[in-house]
């Protein structure tokens, strides 16, 4: 810790923290959740667990004078073994909406993944860090400092040079969203780079971020739990990671998909509510899963395993699943006019693919982040958008 300043220690409370759904008390300090407790005793894998834990779209919220700020915390890394470890998660510190520094912290515990199809891992200890902002604006502001997006954060100590106490609501509408690795922020720079993020910016919205590396696999507790979280919009991004993991035929999907977005009408009857199809992705737009891991040189690709000709016997592809997904949102909307379908090609198609490939084949790189956060704000949050401001309302309107 730095001398120069009059250090002011305060808790790191859950009143500080938005875009989590829980948190949960450590030895070291205060863990955020993205799913709540009765949700994680049914997680049947540690890819979902800890997929959950990592803080994507998690920030402490306060206002303050400070222009010193430490920020004391455990992170948990993930490292996949024979590969180069990745860089440290990068703390996005914004003044008043707007990016004013970063910072990183070293060491903590490291997670290995041994075995990339099952996700196996070993776990090894080690010791807190402190992420550090200085030379800060002067005067009141308020200050989100956003948690590393791919990086279980324990969070132990806050220090200002000035009180801070929690912000005020911003009065802005709450959008709740729910995606795979690409909505969880897979291969972005830092956290408000992934693009839920830079679309809840341009939509002027307060995200929470269920993007879940992986997992989104229409699992019903996760769609409790978007149940009964208080929300104004709500989104669903819905295809690869049921195709790459090839865990249903055509037969379970549409009954899973209904059954989804029942659970989450009895909590939200009539809130807008976004159904949206997968991004372009060659490698399965017509190829069934699994999706396998592929090394060649160091690189890693990943391609599917599955054969196109058995599509005719229920094995989903991207396109079968845009097509039912289609199907599905427009029997229900005849009885739910606050139903919306968006085919994710808008967001992410061939034009977009020929300028900024995918890297690996699944996921974008940062320009693509930035390519889908824009489309999804301009036809999505934009004039006539789905999830466009009423007219002569409020922020909530």
């Amino acid at each position: 810790m730095t001398t120069e300043h009059t250090w002011i220690t305060t808790p790191v409370t859950a009143d500080f923290l938005r875009g989590h759904l829980e948190v949960e008390p450590t030895e070291h300090g205060l863990l955020p959740h993205r799913l709540p407790a009765r949700a994680r005793l049914q997680i049947p894998d540690d890819q979902l667990a800890t997929a959950e834990a990592q803080p994507s779209g998690v920030r402490l919220a306060f206002r303050t004078r400070a222009t010193a700020i430490e920020l004391d915390t455990l992170p948990t890394k993930r490292v996949y073994q024979g590969f180069p470890p990745p860089a440290d998660g990068v703390y996005d510190l914004l003044v008043d909406g707007r990016l004013a520094a970063q910072a990183t912290v070293a060491g903590g515990n490291v997670r290995t993944i041994v075995d990339m199809v099952t996700q196996a891992a070993e776990l090894s200890e080690g010791p807190a860090g402190t992420a550090r902002f200085t030379d800060l604006p002067s005067g009141d502001k308020d200050v989100e400092i956003w948690l590393p997006h791919t990086e279980i954060t324990e969070l132990i100590a806050l220090r200002t040079d000035a009180p801070v106490e929690p912000a005020p609501d911003s009065g802005r509408r709450v959008w709740l969203h729910h995606g795979s690795s690409i909505s969880h922020g897979s291969n972005a720079a830092h956290p408000t780079a992934i693009w839920p993020a830079l679309a809840a910016a341009r939509g002027g919205v307060e995200l929470v971020n269920l993007g879940f590396s992986g997992s989104a696999l229409l699992d019903p507790f996760t769609a409790r739990a978007m149940r009964d979280t208080p929300a104004d919009l709500i989104s669903l991004k819905i295809g690869i990671n049921v195709v790459n993991a090839d865990v249903m035929r055509l037969r379970a999907f549409a009954p899973a998909v209904h059954g989804f977005l029942d659970t989450i009408r009895e909590g939200h009857p009539a809130t807008p509510l976004l159904v949206v199809s997968s991004i372009l992705c060659p490698v399965q737009e017509d190829t069934p899963g699994p999706l396998a891991p592929d090394v060649d040189g160091g690189t890693l690709r990943f391609r599917a395993t599955g054969d196109p000709a058995e599509r005719a016997a229920g094995r989903l592809t991207l396109n079968v699943i845009r097509d039912e997904l289609a199907r599905v949102v427009s029997r229900r909307a005849a009885d739910d006019p606050n139903l919306h379908y968006l085919d994710g090609r808008n967001l992410y198609g061939t034009t977009d693919y020929a300028e900024i490939p995918l890297p690996d084949e699944v996921h974008p790189d940062p320009a693509g982040h930035r390519r889908i956060g824009e489309n999804f704000a301009r036809l999505v949050f934009g004039d006539g958008g789905p999830f466009a401001a009423r007219p002569g309302r409020g922020p909530k309107g």
